[in-house]
């Protein structure tokens, strides 16, 4: 089942904000605290604000919170690792790590692609280039826009504002 995000959710999407970073195969973890780093928690901070829209995948044998993907803006004076420009916003997504690999990343990632298509022109992401999840951003439609590093800066324009997203 997926739900939106509601104001009393922030600390689940805390909880998948430090799931979305990727680490390596063969890597230590990052430190919890990672988050608390501003250019970091900025992506969750005082979730809320204008253009915030996220949803949550919820286990419906548990009725627990299991994945979320969220979209934010940011302005060019304190841009996300994924900002294109103050009208797209930088998507984020992560699932726990029992519900990976399952099809469900690319459900909720669907279901954001559809209701952000009629809100706004695009979406954009980061993503390493090593990290798996590269190849669903890519089937679903982002192209890389700029490489810095193993950093892949990727964006999707939706055709039409007006109409659902049909990108496969």
């Amino acid at each position: 089942m997926i739900r939106l995000v509601e104001k009393p959710d922030e600390p689940f999407l805390w909880e998948t904000l430090y799931y979305a970073l990727y680490v390596p195969q063969g890597s230590p973890p990052f430190p919890r605290e990672i988050v608390n780093e501003p250019e970091i928690a900025k992506y969750v901070n005082g979730w809320g604000k204008s253009g915030d829209l996220g949803f949550l995948l919820i286990d419906e044998a548990s009725r627990l919170a299991v994945g979320a993907v969220w979209i934010r803006l940011f302005e060019s004076k304190s841009p996300g690792y994924g900002y294109v420009d103050d009208t797209i916003p930088e998507l984020s997504i992560a699932l726990l790590p029992g519900y990976r690999n399952l099809g469900l990343g690319t459900q909720l990632l669907r279901h954001m692609l559809e209701e952000a298509s009629g809100q706004f022109s695009g979406l954009s992401l980061s993503v390493s280039s090593e990290n798996p999840a590269r190849r669903l951003y890519e089937r679903l439609g982002f192209s890389i826009i700029e490489v810095n590093g193993s950093s892949l800066k990727m964006l999707l324009k939706f055709r039409h504002r007006e109409t659902i997203f049909t990108g496969e």
